[in-house]
């Protein structure tokens, strides 16, 4: 059996998958182990955001993964994937919303079906990496920042406002500048502007006169 077999076999995950399984610590073994991973699992599908240590969210998401490409592919008459979901899932009312609710919602996605965010580590605490696994459409608000340009958020339309009144500071303080500069040098007129301007008012006149005549001649 080739490669391309294989895939057609088991559900490709979309997200990178460590080569070993990460060592948590349980009194009870592997089996609490497993139980501690089915408790995180059907939190998740519960709630659709939890918070938790970074790698076991990170080891949750695998599990998640993979439970719900399951359900795409085989849906509830496949009797391994019933089985795969009534072992992960706890409490048995969330079987029904895995292949009613999420299996719609994510039947046409092209991307993982979870998201992993590192969540600030609290100061003063324990250094221990805090993680938030969510599912994506869930009905919280966004953890990422909006970066996209809307003017008419209310931050936006405040900033707008505070440029402008800004520019119009600025505007009046160069306009007092440039009237007090104007006012210490004296500005006038050049010396022989005013007889130039009183010899070529007469000479206007007469003109208007003749155009006038020609045209009452015309008329």
């Amino acid at each position: 059996m080739n490669q391309a077999e294989v895939s057609k076999l088991v559900s490709q995950l979309r997200i990178p998958a460590p080569s070993r399984l990460r060592k948590f610590r349980n009194p009870r073994g592997p089996e609490g182990r497993l139980d501690s991973l089915r408790k995180t699992v059907t939190a998740l599908v519960k709630h659709e955001r939890i918070e938790l240590n970074f790698p076991r969210a990170h080891e949750t998401r695998l599990y998640a993964e993979r439970l719900i490409s399951d359900a795409i592919r085989y849906g509830d008459c496949h009797k391994t994937t019933m089985e795969m979901a009534d072992y992960w899932l706890m409490e048995k009312q969330l079987v029904h919303k895995l292949f009613k609710v999420l299996v719609p919602r994510y039947e046409n996605y092209n991307i993982s079906y979870t998201r992993l965010l590192k969540a600030p580590r609290p100061y003063p605490g324990h250094e221990i990496d805090k993680g938030v696994l969510e599912l994506r459409g869930n009905p919280y608000p966004s953890l990422l920042p909006d970066t996209s340009s809307n003017k008419n958020l209310i931050h936006n339309v405040l900033l707008e406002e505070a440029k402008k009144a800004y520019r119009t500071r600025k505007y009046a303080e160069i306009a007092a500048r440039i009237d007090a500069a104007e006012s210490a040098v004296g500005l006038s007129k050049p010396e022989g502007v005013e007889e130039v301007a009183d010899k070529w008012k007469p000479a206007q006149k007469n003109d208007e006169l003749l155009n006038g005549g020609d045209e009452n001649k015309n008329a």
